[in-house]
């Protein structure tokens, strides 16, 4: 997933991110409630961790300008404040889920997957299969035809938006909204380079190829055709 933090305490941030990032997924960060909400606005996330108590915009007006601007990602608020009052106004702001300081890293991790599972309207959905190819969105392991294939972190992500995203061409601009950072450099070959890398481990040691570059649009992966003659 591609995940937004605003978080003004820099520590905090530091220990959301790493155990993001541990975990397979982008993160994005701002400490400034003005530089988030543009990030918010013009970049697409999966989902996003907003402190509450922010530097020019607060977090609750970060919500609800985004709420009343039709941005429908999902959102969870980190929070000291802990009164019921506190945490249900937070929810009434369009907030999806609040979380309260001090917290566990685990928890924050389940409930941002959990809301992230959401955006893609498949809460229940535990892994993902083309073919003889699978991939489990709980261990993170990937297989085909029974046997496991060892993929680095960004390979993972890579594949992962792929097989969301099965017979739709993602373009090179999709992947990187979803697998880089903002910052990352769009005219490096970094993708050319990953992509070749996935697909070495994902089809050349099968029959089938399962993905395919689609010249001067991006790739696609979609099940082999089936031979009618």
């Amino acid at each position: 997933m591609r995940i937004l933090v605003i978080e003004d305490d820099q520590s905090v941030a530091d220990f959301i991110i790493k155990g993001l990032i541990e975990n397979n997924h982008v993160v994005d960060h701002q400490s400034d409630g003005k530089d988030g909400l543009f990030l918010a606005t013009t970049e697409s996330y999966d989902v996003m961790i907003i402190d509450r108590m922010l530097p020019n915009v607060d977090g609750l007006t970060i919500i609800r300008t985004l709420r009343a601007s039709n941005v429908n990602t999902s959102i969870l608020i980190l929070s000291a404040l802990a009164d019921v009052e506190q945490r249900v106004e937070g929810l009434q702001s369009g907030a999806d889920d609040y979380l309260v300081k001090p917290f566990a890293f685990s928890e924050l991790l389940v409930r941002a997957e959990i809301l992230g599972k959401r955006q893609y309207a498949e809460p229940h959905i535990t892994e993902l299969a083309i073919v003889d190819l699978v991939l489990d969105l709980i261990t993170h392991k990937v297989s085909r035809a029974g046997q496991d294939i060892d993929l680095l972190a960004t390979e993972y992500r890579l594949l992962e938006y792929l097989m969301r995203h099965v017979g739709q061409v993602v373009s090179r601009t999709m992947l990187f909204e979803h697998v880089w950072d903002y910052n990352f450099d769009p005219q490096t070959n970094v993708i050319d380079v990953h992509m070749s890398r996935l697909r070495k481990k994902i089809d050349k040691p099968f029959n089938n190829t399962l993905i395919h570059t689609i010249r001067g649009t991006g790739y696609v992966i979609r099940p082999p055709e089936k031979d009618n003659s």
